[in-house]
């Protein structure tokens, strides 16, 4: 089976789940536009964080995820063979050649992709989403940690192995963010909309944030800028969409399953009007 070549869009950062070698996952297009997901993939935080970059090329062996009834999932045929970096497809004349590998995966009601998420012939799990209005973002307060009897347990399923191929312990890389941020949003039908918001660029903006911070609620502060940052560079700024996933048992098991894994915010040309992409 020839190599497959994939841009990568969406790299992930982990929060626990009965699947969790799905949460160290990257995603993006095949050269014909096709969504694709892979996992699991070869763990340490510095390869993970370094070499995938977003809008990479990458050339990987993968076969069909025969565990995934989602039609997007795929895996390693040999997890410890490294990927090839072919290139990288760069931002130029406002996002052009980026935007036409998203355009056909583009929806604006939230309904009509629920609708293809739980219907047997398609099964939708990634998408693009287009909101019609952002109305905020929101910060609610979690755990500051990791809950540790269920990690112990992932640590026992027989494919933890297959996941992380280093000595560290992976939540000790990927701390926890004592933080779930939500963005608000109006869809083309103007229902309102709340939807977490769950990859790697957004958890590393807050740890680099944190740094920065001094005193007692130095945590707190943090996410405050954090929101700022997003609503003022993202919401302002670009012509705002959402790549939107699920996983795999809360695909199977919830009404809504989306989550937002990351975002798509090509600065709009003068000529288009913003709200529209294309």
């Amino acid at each position: 089976m020839p190599l497959t070549k994939v841009m990568i869009t969406v790299k992930s950062y982990p929060t626990l789940s009965s699947h969790y070698d799905e949460q160290l996952s990257i995603a993006g297009f095949r050269e014909d536009g096709t969504f694709i997901r892979i996992y699991p993939i070869s763990f340490s935080q510095k390869t993970y964080e370094e070499q995938y970059q977003l809008y990479d090329w990458i050339e990987i062996d993968l076969e069909r995820n025969p565990r995934d009834f989602r039609l997007e999932s795929f895996r390693p045929v040999d997890p410890e063979q490294p990927v090839k970096k072919l290139g990288h497809l760069g931002a130029g004349n406002y996002w052009h050649d980026r935007k036409a590998l998203v355009q056909k995966h583009i929806f604006r009601n939230l309904d009509n992709l629920l609708m293809e998420a739980k219907h047997e012939a398609f099964y939708t799990s990634l998408a693009v989403f287009k909101p019609q209005r952002i109305l905020g973002m929101d910060i609610t307060p979690t755990e500051p940690e990791w809950d540790s009897e269920r990690l112990a347990k992932m640590q026992q399923e027989k494919f933890y192995p297959h996941v992380f191929m280093q000595e560290e312990e992976p939540m000790e890389a990927f701390k926890k963010i004592p933080f779930q941020f939500s963005f608000r949003f109006l869809d083309d039908q103007h229902k309102e909309i709340s939807l977490p918001v769950e990859d790697f660029q957004l958890a590393s903006l807050y740890w680099k944030l944190l740094k920065k911070q001094h005193g007692p609620d130095k945590e707190a502060k943090a996410a405050g800028e954090l929101r700022k940052k997003y609503l003022q560079d993202y919401v302002r700024n670009t012509d705002l969409h959402f790549f939107l996933g699920t996983t795999q048992n809360v695909h199977a098991s919830s009404k809504q399953p989306f989550t937002i894994i990351g975002l798509f915010g090509p600065v709009a040309a003068p000529a288009v009007v913003q709200g529209s992409l294309f």
